[in-house]
């Protein structure tokens, strides 16, 4: 029984369906059943994350979202 756990920005509300619907794909591929896949997404604020001590919300300042 696989649980994905996914770490991102905020998504658009439109996006997640079709994300967790693409990635049961993979695993029913792979023989496993789509019941049995669990998928969680951790949204994090630009603001709350960083890389190379530069929050992203300065660093994808112009990313549209």
């Amino acid at each position: 029984m696989p649980i994905i756990s996914i770490e991102t920005w905020p998504l658009k509300k439109e996006q997640k369906p079709l994300l967790m619907k693409e990635i049961t794909e993979v695993f029913v591929k792979q023989g496993i059943p789509a019941q049995a896949v669990t998928i969680l997404i951790h949204e994090t604020e630009l603001e709350n994350w960083a890389s190379a001590d530069e929050q992203h919300s300065i660093k994808f300042k112009d990313l549209k979202r």
